[in-house]
């Protein structure tokens, strides 16, 4: 479960960029918890297509209750990097991870799902595939030298969870692209009724 205030500064963040029509999608424990199996966090990583032209207007917005450097923005752009916003109320991180050409960065994009969170439709949020969220999560472990207890508990929730829903031909058709079908694999093996837990 994310912590308390942790969905409501997701849902701000979500309306800040739409509004400035960046398109983004909500990542990390609060898109696998969404998903997968819920676990408290406070962390919120969100992907984001921005460019430099982007940089004035979500400064100009953000102003008056996060803080945020201009020039860490401008470099995480140029570099497709990460920068973050602090939310000076409650001192809440946002780490927003600048998407890039590559296959995975394109992916989260055109695969994202809207997820509504309440009954009237308002409270809604563009969060990755099950699918795009697994492999992100490999990719990340595998980044992290294949340690990651947390990563890989994450996927492994999260395919379970989502079982049939899986469209296990994509995931694993893309997994191979991005190299990464061995850690797939494993992850399908040990979710599968019967193993590992």
């Amino acid at each position: 479960m994310t912590a308390p205030g942790t969905l409501a500064l997701a849902l701000e963040v979500a309306r800040i960029l739409e509004s400035l029509g960046i398109d983004y999608v909500i990542g990390g424990s609060v898109a696998s918890s969404l998903v997968g199996e819920p676990r408290a966090t406070v962390d919120l990583d969100v992907a984001v297509a921005m460019t430099a032209d982007h940089i004035p207007p979500l400064l100009e917005v953000l102003a008056d209750d996060y803080y945020v450097s201009e020039t860490a923005a401008r470099d995480a752009v140029r570099r497709r990097a990460a920068f973050n916003l602090i939310h000076l109320e409650t001192m809440q991180k946002v780490d927003l991870f600048v998407l890039g050409d590559a296959l995975l960065d394109r992916l989260q994009i055109a695969r994202r799902q809207r997820v509504v969170l309440d009954d009237d439709g308002r409270m809604r949020l563009w969060v990755g595939s099950v699918e795009d969220q697994v492999l992100r999560k490999l990719w990340w472990f595998r980044l992290g030298g294949e340690v990651s207890e947390r990563q890989w508990r994450d996927v492994i929730a999260m395919l379970r969870v989502q079982g049939p829903a899986v469209d296990v031909g994509s995931l694993r058709e893309t997994a191979r692209e991005a190299a990464l079908e061995d850690l797939l694999d494993r992850a399908l093996a040990e979710a599968s009724p019967g193993g590992a837990s």
